[in-house]
C-alpha cells in the first residue's frame, strides 16, 4: 500500500515537470522569433534625362495669308451679306456702302458729257463750214483757225468729263465691297447703319491651313528671345498640338502691355487648329539634364509630394519615404526639383501597403533586359 502510493507521487511529479518543460520551450520560441518578411516591390532606377527649361505664354493663331478688308470710300453701311467663318470665294459680295450720293454725282457728270458731245458736234459743223468758206475764199484763215481751236478746245473737255464719268463708274463699285481672294470670313466689328471711312477695318479674309502663332513674351525675357527658339503649342489638356520656331521678334516693347511680340510660324496640313484660337505656348529656352520620376510613383498629401525609395542602410532594404519638389510633367513622369537623385531606387508598386521602414525585396525594372530581382544590390 505505501509502495502504490509512493509510485503515484512520482507520476504526479514527473508530470508536473513535463508541463513546466513545455512552457519554457514555448516561451523560447517567441523571444527568438525573427524580423517580419519584406514585402516584394517593384522599383525604377531614376534616370537622368534632358529636361527643357521652358515657359508657356498666351498666344493668339493668326493666318499667315490674311487681308484686313477696309472700305476705299466714305458712307454709310446699308447691308451686310456674310458673317464670320463664312467661305467666300474672289469677287463675293460682303458689304454694300450706302451709293446714292455717287450714283447721283455719277448721273450729273454723266449729263455734262453728254451735253459736251453736242457741243463738239455743233463745233465740227462750225469747222466744216468754215473750212468749205475758207477754200472758196470768202472767209480769212483767221476764221478758220478760230472754229479749228473752239472744235479742239470741245474735243478736250469731252475726253476730260468721260474720264470722270469713268472714274466715276469706278468709285461707284467701291461701294459694294467685295472679297480680294479665296478663304474665311474673320470678325466683322461693323453693323448696318455704321458710318465708315478707308480707315475702318470692314473684317478680314483669311486663308485656311497655314498660321502664325503670335506670343507675348513679358519685357523682362525679352532678352531672351531669339530665333529659331523651339516652341510647343498645348491644348487645354496641355498636350502638344504642334510644335514650331521662333520665326519673328519685335524690336520695340508695348507700352502698355509691356511685352515683346514674337511669332512663330505653324504648320496646319490637317486644320486641327482654328485662326484666331487662344492656345497656351510653351517657348523652350535649353534644356538640362535631370532626374524625373513616373507620376504613378508620387502620393501627394496637403499639397506635398512624396514617394517611397528603397534604401539600403546596411541589414537590408526598407522603404524611405521623400518629400519631393516636382516641376512640369514630360510624358507620364514629374521633373524633380528637389529630393531625388540619379541612381535613387524608386518603387513603383505597393505603395499604398507600405510605411517608412518597412522592410522590401527589390524587383528592378529594365525595359531593355526585363525585371531582375536584387535583394542586396
Amino acid at each position: 500500500m505505501v509502495r502504490a502510493r509512493g509510485s503515484v507521487v512520482m507520476l504526479g511529479l514527473a508530470a508536473a515537470a513535463g508541463i513546466a518543460g513545455c512552457g519554457r520551450g514555448v516561451g523560447s520560441n517567441a523571444s527568438a522569433g525573427g524580423p517580419p518578411p519584406a514585402m516584394p516591390v517593384q522599383v525604377q532606377v531614376t534616370p537622368s534625362v534632358k529636361i527643357p527649361d521652358a515657359t508657356e505664354y498666351l498666344s493668339i493663331l493668326k493666318s499667315r495669308r490674311s487681308a484686313n478688308i477696309n472700305p476705299q470710300v466714305e458712307g454709310q453701311i446699308i447691308k451686310i451679306f456674310v458673317k464670320s467663318g463664312d467661305r467666300v470665294t474672289v469677287g463675293t459680295p460682303l458689304m454694300q456702302i450706302d451709293p446714292l450720293k455717287q450714283e447721283a454725282t455719277l448721273s450729273s457728270q454723266d449729263a455734262a458729257r453728254a451735253a459736251e458731245e453736242a457741243t463738239v458736234r455743233n463745233a465740227k459743223i462750225q469747222l466744216d463750214r468754215a473750212q468749205k468758206l475758207y477754200d472758196a475764199k470768202v472767209v480769212a484763215k483767221q476764221d478758220l483757225d478760230n472754229a479749228q481751236a473752239t472744235y479742239d478746245s470741245a474735243l478736250s473737255e469731252l475726253k476730260a468729263l468721260t474720264d470722270l464719268v469713268s472714274q466715276q463708274n469706278v468709285e461707284l463699285k467701291y461701294y459694294k465691297v467685295s472679297a480680294p481672294m479665296d478663304g474665311i470670313v474673320g470678325d466683322i466689328p461693323v453693323r448696318v447703319g455704321d458710318r465708315v471711312i478707308v480707315s475702318t477695318l470692314l473684317t478680314t479674309v483669311d486663308q485656311p491651313g497655314a498660321l502664325e502663332a503670335y506670343i507675348y513674351v513679358p519685357a523682362d525675357r525679352g532678352s531672351a528671345l531669339r530665333l529659331g527658339l523651339p516652341v510647343e503649342l498645348l491644348d487645354d489638356n496641355g498636350a502638344v498640338v504642334a510644335t514650331s520656331k521662333i520665326t519673328f521678334i519685335s524690336p520695340e516693347v508695348d507700352t502698355e502691355t509691356q511685352t515683346v511680340l514674337a511669332k512663330s510660324a505653324v504648320e496646319n496640313p490637317e486644320a486641327k487648329l482654328r485662326i484666331a484660337q487662344q492656345v497656351r505656348a510653351r517657348v523652350i529656352w535649353g534644356t538640362h539634364a535631370g532626374p524625373v520620376i513616373p507620376v504613378l510613383a508620387v502620393t501627394r498629401i496637403n499639397g506635398q509630394f512624396f514617394a517611397f525609395l528603397a534604401v539600403n542602410e546596411g541589414k537590408g532594404t526598407i522603404a524611405r519615404q521623400k518629400l519631393l519638389k516636382v516641376g512640369d510633367t514630360i510624358g507620364n513622369d514629374y521633373v524633380v526639383i528637389d529630393g531625388l537623385k540619379p541612381g535613387d531606387h524608386v518603387i513603383v508598386s505597393g505603395t499604398d501597403f507600405l510605411q517608412d521602414g518597412t522592410p522590401v525585396a527589390e524587383q528592378i525594372q529594365n525595359s531593355s533586359s526585363g525585371a531582375k530581382t536584387s535583394n542586396g544590390r
